[in-house]
């Protein structure tokens, strides 16, 4: 089972496969020696990709299901997706019984076909697995920290020698958190060491606790990934990454914050995740080594959490975060999580909280998608408050990288080109 939730559903291989398939459905409904046949399926395809149009339209600019614009090239699949459905339910009018089979086996195939494309466009689910929500990562063995060990002094570029035994690559898997002081029902957290965290006597690291967005996995492959090509750069040095959940099973957009109705996420990863982390993890402890991190959803959390908690995070990456907790329906979140209570809500966002505070230990690190225009706006605001309050502050815009793949990639990249020199990863 595991094997099959493994199979990779984007990249050019996938997609190429499929379109041919769905190119070839295609051509044997629509070729037919008819003119009339020929004008009927041109017809069909025309008023459905009309009908595809005008719904996706009302979806995203309408209704505003998706918060973010969508891609030209998730236009193009979903069109094609309707024109293909109108080619094929017209098939089913006066025609001979294989014409009629082929049309009913060829509305799966366009609606397959269609969400590989769309799903390969927004690059977050590069496995089967990852777009059921099913984590295929096993669970990954731990070595407990030495208490008594220490790091020599000085930044670790300059005094750490990889032996010759250390592997290429780091190790990724799971680990349950258990959520002692909480309460919170998380699903098992992503885990990556990198390949320093592998030898015989590793050094202690640096920590990096990465929250995904909503819906999401706590997914370790993107974070991995990252790490694994600057550790490659870097004798092997990276930070101990947990991407820790805070959603929930539910995938529920729980605000970050400790409520009756979604649970004490705030103390989950403030204490839970944090207490666990000193007793497994062979990391170095001080703040300025200690990095919150978040996408989208993930990324709102982040920020409030490192102005929350400044002793504890001395660094945050906000990579297309939302301005506030639940800021795509404030509205219902003011009436069902605040009582009606404005000022009580407007405590708990993060610009607010920075007002007449001074942050000036702090390393800050903002990026959006340029095309994302929502984002860029909350990242442009968030930035500049934490910039005010005294936090050293990198803005960057991922070019064309809406809200997608791309966006969180360049966006953990521009992270860790920041950080690495201020975590004593290199110079």
């Amino acid at each position: 089972m595991n094997t099959l939730l493994k199979i990779e559903i984007s990249g050019p291989v996938v997609m190429t496969i499929a379109a041919v398939i769905g190119l070839a459905f295609f051509l044997v409904l629509f070729l037919k020696p008819s003119a009339r046949w020929a004008l009927t399926a041109v017809l069909a395809v025309a008023v459905a990709v009309l009908v595809g149009w005008l719904t996706v339209w009302i979806v995203e600019d309408v209704m505003d299901i998706f918060h973010v614009g969508l891609t030209p090239r998730v236009w193009f699949w979903a069109l094609a997706c309707f024109g293909g459905l109108g080619l094929a339910v017209v098939s089913f009018r006066r025609s001979r019984p294989w014409r009629k089979v082929v049309a009913a086996v060829s509305i799966p195939v366009f609606a397959l076909v269609a969400a590989l494309g769309i799903n390969t466009e927004f690059g977050l689910n590069k496995t089967l697995g990852s777009a059921l929500g099913i984590s295929t990562e096993g669970t990954i063995h731990l070595s407990k920290p030495d208490p008594n060990a220490s790091n020599p002094a000085g930044p670790l570029w300059q005094n750490w020698t990889p032996p010759a035994t250390m592997p290429a690559h780091g190790k990724a898997g799971t680990q349950v958190i258990p959520a002692t002081s909480s309460g919170f029902n998380a699903r098992p957290a992503g885990i990556y060491l990198p390949p320093a965290a592998l030898t015989e006597n590793p050094p202690k690291l640096p920590l990096f606790v990465l929250m995904m967005g909503q819906p999401g996995l706590p997914d370790p492959q993107y974070v991995s990934a990252a790490l694994d090509e600057f550790a490659a750069k870097n004798n092997g040095l990276a930070p101990i990454a947990i991407v820790a959940d805070q959603i929930g099973p539910d995938q529920d957009d729980t605000l970050c914050l400790d409520t009756a109705k979604y649970g004490n996420v705030q103390k989950y990863i403030n204490e839970d995740v944090v207490n666990w982390a000193k007793a497994n993890l062979n990391i170095l402890t001080d703040r300025d080594h200690w990095t919150i991190a978040g996408y989208s959803n993930g990324g709102q959390c982040a920020i409030s959490f490192a102005v929350k908690y400044p002793d504890l995070w001395g660094n945050v990456v906000d990579i297309s975060g939302e301005e506030f907790p639940g800021a795509e329906d404030p509205a219902g979140n003011l009436a069902e999580i605040f009582g009606g209570n404005q000022a009580a809500y407007d405590a708990q966002k993060p610009i607010n909280i920075m007002k007449g505070k001074q942050f000036p230990h702090t390393t800050a690190v903002f990026t959006a998608g340029s095309d994302d225009i929502t984002y860029v706006a909350a990242a442009k605001a968030v930035s500049a408050a934490a910039q005010a309050s005294g936090m050293a502050v990198t803005y960057y815009e991922v070019p064309n990288g809406g809200h997608v793949g791309i966006a969180l990639n360049d966006g953990l990249t521009k992270g860790f080109e920041v950080l690495y020199p201020r975590l004593g990863l290199s110079r």
